[in-house]
């Protein structure tokens, strides 16, 4: 993309509605624009960003062996009443009438309608197990709507729901989801710590919460250090193995690790006193198995293998991708703006012509540009008027991991400058050897 020809209304001044870092750089990086309270547009650069985490949550969701799907925003009051929700949930549910003075709801999350959609549709244990799931905006109506994207009234969710005959297989769906969430978030280049939780509203006994530790988080956490030295790397898990994903489950949630709402200080002391932390974390997700809390009132059951009718074990699983553009942000900022993993960059490298209108340099950048794009890439190409200083603060500012800049100086002894955003150190090389550089760490993904 050449910015020329881009929309990226960059701000110079930090709004003064902006509490939160995130907040403040999503808005002066031109990534969305608050609508109404808690309710933003989403800017191409934000955008694509969105789309990029959504599509590697698709891409963990289903070789994990989960079905895609989508359900509507609004969902009929009547599959609440049956659940025993609709009057429990409380004020952060929008509820309206159509013209018909039918009552509706948008809906928080979608327990009740893909229980009707299962009860309507599978009969027979055979057909288990069976996890669906959908990506989907959703609407609570928080009572003090802030941080930007972090606690905002509309959201972009994964939602999943496994279905199951037994409770130890629906305890296996539980464990393959929470082996999916970590290699998810490690592809976002987040650590997001497993943390025993409280289930809320959904219900069920056994419930964690993903968390991202950051000063902005809105939940107190306690936790061993150790947790924090784990990393799921490129490990291959067979999703179908209830031994293989039990042992990564305990691997990372043996050590105490709990937010504020299930936190025991008397096991917490039973941590070494040096490995003891108490920190802040923004929740990016969390996985619930609560049984047959929906399946009996809702009269979802299937044939067993001795032929009578039993109600089916389900969880579900939630990961708020919106939130977690702003959680990847609060983990990876500096004064000058945002610093993006490359696994979830919105371009993969920017290209500044320091003299635009220039012959050599603008040749240049067009081969440059030409390359990447042809190993697969997205280029940002700076070709505007603005002084080299302006294109440098806006780079550092949407926060490209990487920068190539181009100036007649240096293209008289055959160098372009490269530039590592996280760290700031820049190197001079060849065009050639640039494009090899830059592809190559994008390869090794």
């Amino acid at each position: 993309m050449r910015l020329s020809r881009y929309f990226l209304p960059v701000l110079k001044e930090t709004p003064s509605e902006a509490q939160i870092a995130s907040h403040r750089l999503m808005l002066r990086a031109g990534m969305i624009k608050q609508a109404s309270a808690g309710i933003y547009s989403w800017l191409p650069l934000g955008f694509k960003v969105l789309r990029k985490l959504e599509n590697i949550v698709h891409e963990e969701q289903i070789r994990a062996g989960h079905v895609p799907m989508l359900m509507p925003t609004l969902q009929s009051a009547d599959l609440w009443r049956e659940s025993g929700r609709y009057d429990a949930y409380g004020p952060e549910m929008l509820r309206i009438r159509d013209r018909q003075d039918r009552d509706m709801l948008y809906g928080p999350t979608n327990e009740e309608m893909i229980t009707d959609i299962f009860r309507s549709h599978v009969n027979s244990y055979k057909d288990l197990p069976l996890t669906l799931y959908h990506i989907q905006w959703k609407f609570r109506d928080e009572i003090r709507p802030r941080f930007g994207v972090m606690r905002g009234r509309e959201f972009f969710m994964k939602d999943g729901y496994n279905f199951d005959l037994t409770k130890e297989d629906a305890l296996h769906a539980y464990n393959r989801h929470l082996v999916s969430y970590l290699r998810t978030y490690e592809r976002m280049g987040l650590q997001a710590i497993p943390m025993r939780a409280d289930s809320g509203p959904i219900g069920g006994d056994d419930t964690h919460e993903f968390l991202v530790l950051a000063e902005t988080g809105e939940s107190e956490v306690f936790y061993d250090s150790q947790i924090t030295e784990l990393t799921f790397g490129d490990r291959e898990i067979d999703y179908t193995s209830v031994e293989e994903c039990q042992a990564v489950m305990e691997e990372f949630t043996s050590r105490y690790a709990r937010t504020d709402e299930t936190h025991d200080e008397a096991v917490f002391a039973e941590v070494p006193e040096e490995r003891r932390r108490v920190a802040r974390g923004i929740e990016v997700g969390q996985i619930f198995y609560f049984g047959t809390k929906y399946s009996e009132p809702m009269g979802a059951t299937v044939q067993g293998p001795d032929g009578k009718q039993v109600p089916v074990h389900m969880g579900s699983h939630g990961i708020g991708v919106s939130r977690l553009v702003g959680a990847i942000i609060e983990a990876n900022h500096d004064d000058k703006g945002i610093i993006w993993p490359e696994g979830v960059t919105p371009f993969h490298v920017g290209i500044v012509n320091l003299k635009s209108g220039d012959a050599e340099a603008d040749a240049a950048c067009d081969a440059l540009y030409a390359a990447f794009t042809a190993k697969g890439l997205e280029p940002l190409l700076d070709d505007t008027n603005e002084r080299a200083g302006g294109k440098f603060a806006t780079m550092d500012l949407i926060g490209l991991p990487w920068r190539i800049t181009v100036g007649p100086r240096g293209l008289k002894n055959g160098v372009v400058e490269v530039t590592s955003r996280r760290t700031g150190e820049s190197e001079e090389m060849s065009p050639e050897a640039a494009i090899e550089k830059i592809a190559g760490i994008y390869a090794a993904l």
